[in-house]
């Protein structure tokens, strides 16, 4: 199998596993070298996911891929939350995440800025709009997202 067939496959098997167990898959990433690779698995659910969740989750899932045994090389697995300032992967996350403090990178310049600081204030299609603590209100599509993460706020998290 080659590199992309193999992460197709772990996210599928992934996928499987986290649906049964009623916990959302977040990402998946295969890093590291031919001959080490290190599998990364993102999952959540609502309220958090425990270091029970991140072992039961990596048990079955190891479970599987030492049964079909395709992945040609040593490698690690590694099961964890996306913390507290996740990365948002997919347009869904926006959707998700609407209202939240969030840091995005934007592929292109929009008015001489490519991050934005704020909360998402609407998804309409594939067009994000974001009330960016120095420009206002900034819309983007989401095709434009280069990177775009969570971000803690602190003033509302302790309470002014």
């Amino acid at each position: 199998m080659n590199g992309s067939s193999i992460a197709d496959r772990v996210r599928q098997i992934a996928a499987a596993v986290a649906k049964d167990s009623g916990i959302e898959l977040v990402h998946i990433e295969i890093a590291g070298t031919k001959r080490d690779a290190v599998l990364r698995i993102y999952i959540d659910k609502e309220g958090g996911v425990t270091l029970d969740d991140c072992g039961n989750i990596s048990r079955k899932i190891e479970e599987v891929l030492d049964a079909e045994d395709f992945i040609p090389s040593r490698y690690v697995l590694e099961v964890s939350s996306p913390g507290i300032e996740r990365q948002l992967y997919s347009l869904a996350d926006f959707v998700k995440f609407t209202g939240h403090l969030v840091k995005v990178k934007t592929k292109d310049e929009i008015d001489g800025q490519k991050t934005f600081v704020g909360p998402i204030t609407s998804v309409e299609g594939e067009t994000i709009t974001v009330d960016d603590r120095t420009k206002g209100i900034v819309s983007f599509e989401y095709s434009g997202v280069d990177k775009a993460n969570l971000k803690i706020d602190l003033a509302k998290e302790f309470g002014r």
